[in-house]
């Protein structure tokens, strides 16, 4: 059965499932169409982050441009352009047995491509969501619906992996960021072009 997470809240995802290895982690989002009339095109992205929460290199960003760590323990799974259709829009496969030692966290986030010039932020994207899946046998084990108001910004941190001892947790996060992808890579030193 699903846990449904409220912003803030954390809870382990291998205490009580210690065999845990691969996981999928699903976002999603709908349109309000009416605000612009012009195409959204949103993406994920996991930030592969030390314990100084910053990206070792342009390697540890898995998005559309970059879709597997060469670790092969992330893994985007392609760039859904439109958001249209029901569940998850845009899926990245985590296997935690290869993520590499000196990864403390797994930052994952939304941006809006082209925000600025589309005039675009997040109040006008409605029942946007993270959920986490048991690959093994395709069992939702967590769900975290965002139910903020981000009236300005064009780049959501919608939660994080992380370790914790010897497990891995999760922490639902949601917080907005105004400057698009450029500011998220900036705040977790990658050098945006």
């Amino acid at each position: 059965m699903s846990v449904c997470l409220s912003k803030g809240q954390k809870i382990s995802l291998t205490k009580d499932n210690p065999g845990l290895k691969n996981i999928m982690v699903g976002l999603g989002w709908d349109i309000n169409r009416y605000d612009t009339g012009g195409d959204f095109d949103l993406d994920a992205a996991a930030f592969m982050l030390t314990v100084e929460g910053v990206c070792p290199s342009e390697k540890e960003f898995i998005f559309y441009g970059n879709l597997k760590h060469s670790s092969g323990s992330v893994e985007h799974m392609g760039d859904n352009l439109t958001g249209a259709g029901e569940g998850d829009d845009e899926q990245i496969q985590i296997d935690l047995s290869l993520v590499p030692a000196e990864i403390e966290r797994i930052a994952f986030t939304v941006t809006i491509y082209d925000a600025e010039n589309r005039r675009q932020n997040f109040g006008q994207v409605s029942n946007a969501f993270i959920r986490i899946v048991d690959m093994s046998n395709g069992t939702e084990m967590i769900r975290y619906d965002l139910a903020e108001d981000f009236s300005i910004e064009t780049a959501v941190v919608v939660g994080e992996l992380y370790r914790n001892n010897s497990e891995w947790k999760f922490n639902a996060i949601g917080s907005g960021f105004q400057g698009g992808l450029a500011a998220l890579c900036s705040n977790y030193g990658i050098n945006a072009q």
